[in-house]
């Protein structure tokens, strides 16, 4: 029998060449490229229905590609999949709990399933209880969980095995702040603690912000735009100072051409978004500029670029438009 080969641990973790994904006559993941360096936190950042869970989906998969090719942890999505399952964890989504299940009798059975020795078995789960702060109510049924805690547990299950990759797929979706501030510690901790790289998409944007080395923007299945969060802020301006007005948005572009300062006007509806090199020195001309054209200006705000505004300027949408996937 020929033995699998064994991957250069120098390679990237994950990586995609001109990854597709059909159902039917629909495209849901258009020719994605990627590459995730080893103990990177990657953020796959865009809105619903833009292809995040589908890609996710193949990279873990669940689901085969259409065409293309992808790798994770060395081994091919497609010709090496169980391979890629003994080292990977996931969460998606919604997590597969059985509420008549006690905490510890999921994440025993995960550890079963995966051949990991009773005593070996044991000893990872109280690592794990403490890892992801569930405490005593480990021994409760999953059932009493509230919805923050069921997150932790799913979250410990993907950990069980001491994955290579993990893959977090909107982990934070529907948690309060409080949860989703302990979700976010867990995985800046198996981070910086394990060296474990992390594959995280998410529609909030203060998340993919907060967390992310690198983060990849998707719409309608293409990658749109790469890089660190700070340096796809920066490449649409200093700052932005956005103006909501009544009256013709056309006005208030042909008002601002010309003004000192202003780099950029994107119109959306009855917002303006205007880059700007010097929100400060800039800000009084907008205000005059605005003040002498057709229209009502019922607020004007100065504020540093998000990546919201890098989505809107490279699709003319905001990051939470998007349809249900």
């Amino acid at each position: 029998m020929l033995s699998t080969p064994v991957p250069d641990p120098s390679s990237p973790a994950v990586t995609a060449e001109g990854l597709v994904r059909r159902f039917g006559d629909k495209t849901a993941v258009d020719g994605v490229d990627l590459r995730v360096e080893r103990g990177e936190i990657y953020g796959f950042l865009g809105p619903n229905g833009a292809g995040k869970s589908t890609t996710v989906r193949m990279l873990t998969t669940l689901i085969a590609p259409s065409g293309g090719r992808a790798t994770v942890a060395g081994h091919d999505v497609a010709t090496e999949a169980d391979e890629v399952r003994l080292r990977i964890g996931v969460a998606l989504q919604e997590a597969a709990l059985d509420d008549k299940q006690t905490g510890l009798e999921f994440l025993d059975l995960q550890g079963r399933l995966y051949g990991i020795p009773k005593a070996a078995r044991r000893a990872r789960i109280a690592e794990l209880v403490e890892l992801v702060d569930i405490g005593d109510a480990i021994g409760r049924r999953i059932g009493t969980y509230s919805g923050g805690m069921k997150r932790r547990l799913d979250l410990a299950a993907a950990l069980v095995h001491d994955p290579e990759v993990l893959f977090l797929d909107e982990p934070t979706t529907g948690l309060d702040p409080a949860s989703r501030s302990s979700v976010w510690a867990e995985v800046r901790r198996l981070n910086t603690e394990q060296s474990m790289t992390i594959f995280l998409t998410t529609q909030y944007l203060e998340e993919a912000d907060a967390l992310a080395d690198r983060v990849g923007i998707i719409d309608r299945g293409r990658i749109v735009a790469e890089g660190r969060p700070e340096d796809l802020k920066r490449s649409i301006g200093s700052d932005v100072i956005v103006a909501t007005i009544d009256g013709d948005p056309g006005l208030v572009e042909a008002a601002l051409v010309g003004v000192a300062g202003v780099e950029r006007v994107e119109l959306r509806g009855e917002e303006v978004v205007i880059s700007v090199a010097d929100g400060a020195a800039t800000v009084s001309p907008v205000a005059v500029a605005l003040n002498g054209c057709a229209v009502a200006v019922r607020g004007l705000t100065l504020r540093t670029p998000t990546l919201d505004d890098v989505f809107l300027h490279l699709t003319g949408s905001h990051i939470r438009e998007g349809e249900g996937e």
